[in-house]
């Protein structure tokens, strides 16, 4: 069955960096759309961004471009978000989904940004 499973959260410091994966499984990881998205507190989910199935091609939400970089391991079935110049705002729980995967989300990892 499909599985996604997000690890890689922690705590970090205001301008620090952080990466956080996904592993996946239970569907062609390499020919599935990869997403991140987010939850912060009190908020909804949100779109972070994407990434093509073989990789060449990203997209970000504005407010993450030139901090975050998506990148894929299509075999190890990986996926994985660096995160740098972390900002307060950041703080959220991160999940990773997948369009082959009908949009299933894992359990997330939390990101907290704080001094």
């Amino acid at each position: 069955q499909v599985q996604l499973v997000e690890s890689g959260g922690g705590l970090v410091q205001p301008g620090g960096s952080l990466r956080v994966s996904c592993a996946a499984s239970g569907f062609t990881f390499s020919s599935a759309w990869m997403y991140w998205v987010s939850q912060s507190p009190g908020k909804g989910f949100e779109w972070v961004s994407s990434i093509k199935t073989d990789g060449t091609s990203s997209d970000y939400t504005k407010s993450v471009r030139g901090r975050f970089i998506t990148s894929r391991d299509n075999a190890k079935n990986m996926m994985y978000l660096q995160m740098n110049n972390l900002k307060p705002e950041d703080t959220a729980r991160c999940y990773c989904s997948a369009d082959k995967a009908g949009y299933a989300r894992g359990p997330g990892t939390q990101v907290t940004v704080s001094s």
